[in-house]
């Protein structure tokens, strides 16, 4: 297997992860809100990064493909769990669950329906996109205002919970998509016909 530039950057997201874990673990000190912003910044511009790289160049890899997902759900699990260990309230602790739930259970009922042979009906929505986009931003905003935990802190809350309401509705939507077959057992299934 021959790495290449795409595959690197993804590689360096998941090198960002612990030093994130690292940096939020800490006692505050001045400037770690801008530093940990900047490195959950710096993620997000890989992730954008890899995937338009090997598009334009053709240097899509089975590797690439499967590393790529991992590399994001890791990064913004850990940040929402250390999230929850700054600020134990429900109105962060409920969101972020939803949110880390979902990702477990759309991962795994993806990779079931790749099993036989349907992954195209739990492809990438819009509300999956539209949940990825607000659900970044208000991680982005959570993180710069956690020192204070003024009026910005409180707008990224809130889009956490609107990330956290799409969460669930694209789980819902992916679910309903695979119900018949859900329904009617599989690979690790079990249901009756």
């Amino acid at each position: 297997m021959q790495l290449n530039l795409p595959t690197w950057l993804t590689l360096f997201r998941l090198v960002l992860v612990p030093l994130l874990v690292l940096l939020l673990m800490m006692p505050f000190f001045p400037g770690q809100n801008i530093l940990s912003t900047a490195i959950f910044g710096l993620a997000l511009a890989t992730d954008w990064l890899d995937g338009w790289l090997a598009r334009r160049w053709g240097q899509t890899s089975g590797f690439g493909a499967f590393l790529d997902p991992v590399a994001d759900k890791l990064i913004v699990c850990a940040v929402l769990v250390l999230l929850v260990y700054r600020d134990p309230h429900i109105v962060v602790a409920l969101p972020a669950t939803l949110i880390i739930g979902r990702e477990i259970a759309v991962s795994a009922l993806r990779e079931w329906m790749a099993e036989i042979g349907q992954r195209g009906l739990v492809a990438v929505g819009a509300a999956g996109k539209y949940k990825t986009s607000i659900q970044m931003i208000a991680i982005l905003v959570m993180l710069y205002a956690l020192p204070t935990q003024g009026r910005l802190y409180g707008f990224g809350v809130t889009l956490l919970a609107i990330a956290a309401v799409l969460t669930v509705w694209s789980m819902v939507m992916y679910l309903r998509a695979a119900w018949p077959l859900l329904r009617g057992g599989g690979p690790g299934g079990g249901g009756p016909p």
